[in-house]
């Protein structure tokens, strides 16, 4: 359903994303790269259960051998991030998949039974991201990011 068999991401949802980031860094031997704003509400465009959301977040990537590992701090407004965090704590938010077509492939989640529950831009308005509920099914969360 999805085109492709390679997970590129693994995504943490944290309280403190520079004492996350060091820890990782630490159990990697590398330098902690710096933490992002998701970007302007303007670019990234986010909806969340289909409503235009204001929510931001701060970002940290750690760009490894086989995947991506991803850390986000959610600013306290609602999105699928803070409410991770808020009903489950710290950890695993999402899997994610390079796609091509991620609108078709929301869609298609959809018809599936998977609604989106949060999409938008990515900050520099280089591509998109797409959240999917598919934990009835597989246990976690579906992220499709397309690069344009």
């Amino acid at each position: 359903m999805i085109g492709s068999k390679a997970i590129a991401q693994i995504a943490l949802v944290v309280h403190d994303i520079e004492k996350t980031g060091q820890a990782f860094a630490d159990l990697f031997g590398i330098e902690k790269p710096e933490a992002m704003h998701s970007g302007a509400v303007e670019v990234t465009k986010a909806h969340y259960y289909g409503q235009p959301s204001d929510a931001t977040c701060l970002m940290m990537f750690f760009n490894l051998e086989n995947l991506q590992l991803e850390l986000i701090q959610p600013d306290e407004k609602p999105s699928v991030w803070r409410d991770v965090l808020n009903e489950k704590g710290e950890g695993i938010h999402h899997i994610a998949f390079q796609v091509k077509g991620a609108k078709e492939q929301m869609q298609k989640f959809e018809e599936k039974g998977y609604p989106t529950t949060m999409y938008g831009n990515y900050g520099d308005g280089s591509g998109m991201y797409a959240y999917l509920d598919t934990v009835s099914d597989l246990k976690i969360v579906v992220e499709l990011l397309e690069s344009f």
